[in-house]
Formats: C-alpha cells, structure tokens, sequence
C-alpha cells in the first residue's frame, strides 16, 4: 500500500502566499495607491528641492535638489512602508480577522508576518524606484552608486515594515496609531539630516537623532547616489540596520502571533 506523505509547507511558499494575497489587493487599487507612494514625493521634490531649494545656496557641495533628492528616497521608503503596516494592517487583525482565517490553513503566524513584512517593504521599495525614474527625467544623475543606495532602502523599508507590525500589536484602535506617528515617525523625517545637515542640529539633538534609523539611511543613500567615499563608519550604519531590522521583525512575529492566538 502506497502511502503519500504530505510536505508541511516551507516557511519561504507560506511567505510568498501572503505576498501573493497583498499584491493581487494591490492590482486592483494600483492607481490610487500610485497618488499616494509617487505622486506626493514627487511634489515634495518640486515643491522643496527645486522650489525652496533654489533660494538656498550649495550645501556640502551639492545643490539644495541634489543634498535633498537622496533623503527623499529615504522618508519615502519610511512613510510608505511604515503605513501600509501599520493602518492597512490594524484592520486584518482587529476587524476584519484577516490573520484568524489565515491560521486555519497550513500557514503559520510567523509565516503571515514575514509576508505583511516583506509586502510592506517591497511596496516602500516600489515608491523609491518611481521617485528616481521622476527625478532622473527632472535632471538627477543616475550613477553604479544607485544599485547600493536602492539595498539600504529595501533594508530601510522592512525596519519600518516591522515597527508598523509592532505597533498595530501595541494599540487599541485607529487613533492610537496617530501618537508613535505624530511622535516619532514625523520628528524622524525632520531631524535625520534630510532637510538640512545634522551639524546644525544642537549638540544634544544631533548625538539622540543617532539612535534613528533614518539618520543612517539618509547618510548612506545620500553618499552612494552623489557618488561620494564610503568610509569605515558606514559599515557600521549598514550593521546597525541590519540588526534593528532582524530585532523588529523578531519582536514584530512574537507580538502578532500572541495576538493572533488570542
């Protein structure tokens, strides 16, 4: 008698379902999601780094467009990642019981976060590869260092990706994803080197804006896509990010899963 052994599915296929599941969602909404993950950096670009821009003279050797377009790949990396994790995710788990269906079938919870994850920082990386194919049609130089700075912001994208997964484990409803939000996320994008350099910062300011993630991504991105010398300490930004996005993703899959069976 012929017994047939059925495979436990991999971690990797689980993943990839739940990839697959936000990107058919995503097919089908694509132009609204295109406003929001293209077109609003694409103005923040005009508005600021041509617009204002132009009344501000060279900083670091580079034009106000050229020091600020690299910080602009990064907060968009950021926003978009962190959001799609965080509100669209808040639903499926609290309302809509997206991840409760989920765990009937062979996947595991750790499998549905590494995929919420993974969708989270492949739609950040999306809106990164459309803001430099608009800025390189504005004018930008598209130089090797591109292929580097687009690594650091994929890896950009899954620390904001999991710390969107973490939050939606810690908050009660909507409103409180408005606190870690107006708290955090958008004092990040203004003190992390993207609008200005972070030796005008107050000393005390500068040595905390240290401790963002978006302050190591902005000054790798920022080096790789003006072409200028990595040195040994950019070694340790890229290790400090890697951690930060493992220690997320971590925290991310123990919170949601004790969430999930709860």
């Amino acid at each position: 008698m012929n017994i047939h052994v059925h495979k436990i599915p991999s971690v990797a296929a689980g993943i990839r379902h739940v990839w697959n599941r936000n990107f058919l969602a995503f097919k089908k909404s694509w132009l609204v999601s295109a406003f929001w993950i293209l077109l609003e950096p694409t103005f923040f670009l005009l508005a600021i780094g041509y617009g204002l821009g132009s009344f501000v003279p060279t900083i670091q050797g580079l034009s106000y467009a050229d020091f600020f377009y690299p910080a602009l790949l990064c907060t968009t990396s950021m926003m978009v990642s962190f959001f799609e994790c965080s509100y669209a995710n808040f639903a499926k788990l609290n309302y809509q019981k997206t991840y409760s269906t989920m765990i009937l079938s062979p996947l595991r919870p750790q499998e549905i976060v590494l995929g919420e994850i993974f969708w989270g920082a492949t739609k950040g990386f999306f809106s990164v590869l459309g803001v430099t194919v608009v800025a390189t049609i504005a004018g930008h130089d598209l130089n090797s260092g591109i292929f580097g700075a687009w690594l650091i912001l994929l890896i950009n994208s899954v620390v904001f990706s999991a710390l969107g997964m973490i939050i939606i484990s810690l908050v009660r409803n909507y409103d409180g994803i408005v606190y870690p939000t107006s708290g955090f996320i958008i004092p990040m994008s203004l003190f992390s080197g993207t609008y200005y350099p972070l030796e005008q910062l107050p000393e005390l300011l500068r040595y905390l804006s240290y401790l963002f993630p978006l302050t190591h991504s902005v000054a790798l991105v920022r080096t790789l896509v003006t072409g200028g010398s990595l040195e040994w300490y950019h070694g340790l930004q890229v290790l400090f990010l890697l951690s930060l996005a493992v220690l997320l993703t971590l925290t991310a899959i123990q919170r949601i899963q004790k969430k999930i069976i709860q």
